[in-house]
């Protein structure tokens, strides 16, 4: 009823009642059950328990009182507090109690002999402890031959047991092996054997000796194999452990041996040469200090050491950076000039600013005597030498090769780092030396592989950083692209200074507001715009074409575009601001001229206008601008996009209701405020624009931007809403050659907005011909390319009444559902219309 365990204490013989070994005892009917836990009590052998729970204390009492006599089974579960009947084996062993002392806790300490099997028939008590019915269940020993080697297989299997295991006690062993009874042998080695109390009872359950030995030779295999493969790990562990020290008297005979004969050993060679290296390296003071420092360390380490290793890769970082190792520029501005020229069409403020750097680098070395005798009178801030680039502007536009053509023209080494996804802070400043497989970040790894400290470095995908738990990158950046900082840059890894102050930092992104404000206060902006469809011509003229003729192995004289075809590859098979989708749809006609001049069918294809379909297919794209705007209701906005500049198609609709106004189109909340504010502009203008006052009483109004599936906003949409509403309840179509932004207050004032440039070029490559912009936006202009300027009309304005009059043309002479017509198409006044001349 209790749980009960094994014990090895053995006191106070019970007095009177000790019979003979050789007395027969008769088993009762009926007996104490007494159940264990994790225990199996085999006939025939002696076995300590300890009583603990007061139930069966008082078993044992009566038991003892009585004939001693008592049924030993084990529990199902050995965590069940309270067995029941259902909670034990019904095979078991009867047992008699040889010893018995009782200690000051209240537990009793026994020492039972296990006498004969038995089955549990039937439970008739349960309280206080539990009594069965019991009938023996004799064992079935069978002689002959097979018995006889099952009994000296397990003697075999048994021995070799005992030269593996420390845990079996020599009485024990002695036992067992002067055992000549199966059946005792059998109960001995299945007690004195390391099983689990399934595999116990399992062995006691079996009726046949013979199957009891079987089972004990399998299980006492698995012992003998597991115990010698531990000691096999023990042995190879001892070994290697031996064979470490042996090699290490061995070093240290080998190196008295050529101290005696004066030779210098392999350690001390090798710190000899890189004693040479440190000084040869050209480091600052602060780091020839720490690597000498550490060399002094590597000297007093036997190479076996773990940091050895640790330190020789240290300092080999040390010694092949290229402190000192600087490449010559290019001062000749009119051959930087032409390089740049040559691997580039236009991009010419972009040029600009690489030929005043070298300008700048000329007069330095020009003048540097003098400037060195100048005296210095600022003691704070030190004396600039690098430059801290960012390009910023739409794929495809040649950010990343302009980098590449900067270097060659300054005749430096380039390298390029891609940082679109980087997360962890130490990609850039490095680990520290105390976390295994620590190495410099991706800034001294470069340098390193590069071998100058002056190289043009590419941070491409800058605005990509991430941030998470591992630190943020775009901080780490900070000191490296610091003029103020960078001339004592310490990564991590290296924890002495590195000058990357002669450095020629380049980064490029698609968009500004992602990069975080302090890290773009560190860098000069350059802004690349998209290009116009002749500078896309132009472009595939010069670049485009010679590169995909080359790549798909055409010659020159096998395949010409002419200029039409290019032009409608631009406008029905791309739209992007930069070159790259152009250049992919040009390599894909080359590659079906390839085809046909691999089979024999062609010598020479020229590409016209009216064949492009037949290499690329049917149009991907084309603008719809006049006959989406021949409704009332549809206005042309600009946007911005990170990919250049696009047109939106904003369209009004409405419905009988009352009052409601429905935004749709994947709308921000600032776009869908605009559209708020254009309406309240719209309704408190009814009467001056021909609308009847009472009409929004009796309808809805559903202001919808197509292209549902691409999230929008912004402001600059104002005054293309505001258009849009007054068009559908005017019922007059706005003019269909005519785009517009700018921002709309409720009093009809148009604010500036930013992104000129590529809206002006997003209309232009729709075929507008006029667009309407906040008159603050005029400085804007001069980043046009004069083409476009001298294509289309610019109608600068500072109230939303202009842009309706120039929409709709005169307020009073234009037909609409409300008021007779006049003559349309005013012109905007002369201070009103810029002309690009």
């Amino acid at each position: 009823m209790g749980s009960e365990r094994s014990a090895d204490k053995e006191e106070l013989k019970i007095e009177g009642q000790q019979r003979e070994n050789g007395e027969e005892r008769t088993i009762p009917e009926e007996l104490p059950v007494l159940p264990l836990r994790n225990t199996v009590v085999f006939p025939l052998t002696v076995i300590p328990l300890v009583v603990q729970r007061p139930r069966s204390v008082r078993l044992i009492d009566d038991a003892v009182l009585a004939n001693r006599l008592i049924a030993l089974v084990a529990l199902k579960d050995p965590e069940i507090e309270e067995p029941t009947p259902s909670d034990v084996y019904r095979v078991g062993t009867v047992a008699m109690i040889h010893r018995l002392a009782r200690m000051p806790d209240g537990t009793l300490h026994l020492v039972v002999q296990g006498l004969e099997r038995i089955r549990l028939t039937e439970f008739t008590q349960t309280d206080p402890y539990l009594r069965a019915k019991v009938e023996p269940a004799p064992e079935t020993v069978e002689e002959g031959m097979e018995m006889e080697a099952l009994v000296r297989s397990i003697g075999e299997l048994f021995q070799r047991l005992v030269s593996l295991a420390a845990y079996l006690p020599d009485e024990v062993v002695t036992n067992v092996l002067n055992t000549e009874d199966p059946k005792q042998l059998a109960y001995m080695v299945a007690m004195s054997t390391r099983m689990d109390l399934a595999t116990r009872q399992e062995i006691l359950e079996l009726d046949s000796v013979s199957e009891k030995l079987r089972k004990l030779i399998s299980v006492l295999t698995r012992e003998v194999d597991v115990l010698e493969l531990g000691k096999k790990i023990q042995s190879d562990a001892q070994s290697g452990i031996e064979k470490v020290q042996r090699e290490y008297f061995l070093r240290e005979q080998l190196k008295a041996i050529k101290r005696e004969l004066g030779e210098e050993d392999e350690q001390a060679a090798e710190i000899n040469e890189l004693r040479k290296k440190i000084e040869a390296a050209g480091m600052p003071e602060e780091a020839k200090k720490e690597a000498l420092r550490e060399l002094d360390r590597l000297s007093k380490l036997p190479p076996a050491a773990a940091e050895y290793s640790v330190i020789r890769t240290y300092l080999d970082w040390l010694v092949e950076l290229p402190w000192q190792v600087v490449t010559e520029d290019n001062l000749d501005i009119a051959t930087a000039r032409r390089v740049l020229d040559e691997d580039h069409y236009d991009l010419e403020r972009i040029k600009e600013r690489i030929i005043e750097y070298l300008a700048v680098r000329k007069l330095r070395q020009e003048r540097a005597q003098e400037l060195r005798e100048e005296e210095n009178k600022d003691y704070i801030r030190q004396e600039r030498e690098g430059v801290i680039l960012c390009f910023v502007g739409p794929p495809g536009v040649g950010k990343t090769s302009l980098g590449k053509s900067i270097a060659r023209a300054l005749g430096r080494k380039f390298i390029r780092q891609s940082l679109g996804g980087v997360h962890d802070e130490a990609e850039i400043r490095g680990h520290r030396r105390t976390y295994v497989g620590a190495m410099p970040g991706r800034i001294i790894q470069a340098i390193r592989r590069v071998g100058s400290r002056n190289p043009v470095f590419m941070l491409d995908e800058v605005d990509k950083l991430g941030t998470d738990f591992r630190g943020d990158p775009a901080s780490a950046l900070l000191e490296v692209l610091d003029p103020e900082q960078n001339r004592e840059f310490r990564d991590h890894y290296l924890d002495v200074p590195f000058d990357l102050s002669q450095v020629m930092f380049i980064a490029t992104a698609n968009v500004l507001d992602t990069i975080p404000a302090p890290l773009r206060d560190r860098m000069e902006i350059l802004r690349l715009s998209g290009y116009t469809e002749q500078e896309k011509i132009a472009i595939a003229q010069g670049y485009l074409i010679p590169r995909q003729i080359r790549e798909n192995g055409l010659r020159p004289e096998e395949i010409t575009f002419q200029e039409e075809a290019l032009q409608r590859i631009i406008r029905e098979y791309t739209r992007e601001a930069g070159v790259r989708e152009l250049e992919r749809q040009i390599g894909a006609v080359c590659r079906k001229v390839a085809t046909k001049v691999a089979e024999g069918e062609t010598v020479h294809t020229v590409v016209t206008a009216e064949n492009v379909p037949d290499f690329l297919g049917k149009p991907i794209y084309f603008y719809e601008v006049s006959e989406r705007t021949q409704i009332p209701g549809v206005a042309i906005g600009l946007a911005w996009t990170p990919t250049g500049g696009d047109i939106l198609f904003i369209e009004a609709t409405k419905m009988r209701g009352s009052k409601g106004f429905i935004v749709t189109g994947q709308l921000g909340s600032v776009m869908k405020e605009s559209a708020q504010a254009a309406l309240s502009y719209v309704r408190s203008k009814a009467k001056e624009l021909g609308i009847q006052e009472d009409i929004f009483e009796k309808i809805d109004i559903h202001l919808h931007v197509p292209a549902g599936a691409i999230p929008k906003d912004g402001p600059s949409a104002g005054v293309a809403m505001a258009t849009a509403l007054a068009s559908l309840l005017k019922e007059v179509p706005v003019n269909s050659k005519l785009g517009m932004t700018g921002e709309i207050t409720l009093r009809g004032q148009v604010l500036p907005v930013g992104g000129i440039k590529e809206k002006i070029l997003a209309a232009h490559r729709a075929g507008l011909e006029m667009v309407c912009l906040p008159r603050r936006n005029e400085k804007d202009l001069d980043e046009i390319p004069e083409d476009v300027r001298k294509q289309m009309k610019f109608i600068l304005v500072d109230h939303v009444d202009q842009v309706f009059e120039a929409a709709f043309g005169d307020l009073e002479g234009r037909k609409s559902a409300q008021e007779q017509t006049q003559e349309s198409g005013a012109e905007p006044s002369r201070e009103d219309a810029v002309a690009a001349h």
